[in-house]
């Protein structure tokens, strides 16, 4: 499977009894081929969804977790960690409670577990 790039995502919180959820679809792995953009989503709950930034992190199989970035409680302003900048893009839709991650010119390397998080403040 050299052509092929296997996902998992899994959305979570940072926060005690605050769950995030998949609402893209039931699928929790996702497979791409080198050079796709991948598209993921995540509806918050149980929270003020509008007055958080939220995160979104990744853990590579064997390696600490990374933090790829956030988008602000509006959704008007985002920061990208140095390695993501230029292929990432953060989207917050505070009417829905929805927080988008899109990463382009995927490679074997980005197989990871992406996650959501909310912040603590």
């Amino acid at each position: 499977m050299k052509n092929t790039l296997s996902l998992l995502l899994i959305l979570l919180s940072f926060s005690t009894g605050v769950k995030c959820e998949s609402m893209e679809s039931l699928q929790t792995a996702v497979q791409l081929k080198p050079g796709e953009t991948l598209s993921l989503s995540c509806r918050g709950s149980g929270f003020t969804f509008s007055s958080y930034y939220m995160h979104w992190i990744r853990q590579q199989a064997g390696k600490p977790l990374q933090w790829m970035g956030w988008v602000s409680d509006g959704g008007g302003s985002k920061s990208y960690a140095a390695s993501f900048q230029g292929r990432t893009e953060f989207t917050k839709d505070n009417s829905n409670s929805m927080v988008y991650l899109k990463l382009s010119g995927m490679t074997v390397e980005d197989s990871a577990v992406y996650y959501c998080a909310r912040d603590t403040q």
